[in-house]
């Protein structure tokens, strides 16, 4: 887990452009009830050295238990971005998802064991006005430490590499598109409620112009139930 860490904070060098923005974002895993559980995600990106708001995103899934550590998802995404000096667009996502658990309890269940989880994505995406589905795989990996006793903060590390499976003329390119890296706490704040904040590192590779590195104050609210 240590080694994307690393890698994000060799990449300045690498990238000739970089940013300092600001992700908030809400997110829900909500139990239905055995087998179902809904999922949420609302982000608000502020790009451009955090003075205006570049992205929008809402996310739902539906997700169906297999066992206690694996469930399945399907779900949809829609994407407004408007990058300084570009135009605004409108991207919409299809995904579907596979979570597990390694070892450990879970994410926010209070517990004093480590958990290492992890989620495999397949997006089909689609921008208004453009032809062509760009197919991308993401895999993330997290791992939770408490630090202390039940209902304590948890230290938080995670990575996420985003692959294009193939090339559209809207944008997408196949291959390595980016990878993500994040390291924080969760802090408790009540019954299945804990807030997660840190810092997220962004390596974006670019066809044109060049690739692009984004240092990311994260915070998140996040509820389990």
């Amino acid at each position: 887990m240590l080694f994307p860490a690393l890698v994000l904070a060799a990449t300045p060098a690498l990238a000739a452009e970089d940013d300092a923005q600001v992700w908030l974002a809400q997110q829900s895993f909500l139990n239905l009830n055995q087998n179902l559980v809904l999922f949420t995600d609302v982000q608000l990106r502020l790009t451009d050295d955090a003075q205006r708001a570049g992205q929008a995103i809402v996310r739902g899934a539906l997700g169906v238990k297999l066992d206690r550590s694996t469930t399945v998802w399907g779900g949809y995404g829609y994407i407004r971005s408007d990058p300084l000096g570009g135009r605004v667009s409108h991207e919409h996502r299809v995904f579907e998802q596979v979570t597990w658990r390694a070892f450990g309890d879970g994410a926010g269940n209070g517990t004093t064991r480590p958990t290492l989880t992890g989620r495999t994505r397949l997006e089909q995406r689609l921008v208004d006005g453009q032809g062509g589905t760009g197919w991308r795989l993401r895999q993330l990996v997290r791992l939770d430490v408490p630090l202390g006793k039940p209902g304590t903060p948890q230290a938080v590390v995670w990575a996420e590499p985003f692959v294009g499976l193939n090339r559209t003329g809207w944008g997408q390119k196949s291959g390595f598109d980016q990878l993500r890296g994040f390291a924080g706490v969760a802090l408790p704040v009540g019954r299945g409620i804990s807030v997660e904040a840190g810092y997220s590192g962004q390596y974006v590779s670019r066809p044109a112009p060049e690739d692009r590195m984004n240092h990311i104050a994260s915070l998140s609210l996040m509820i389990r139930r």
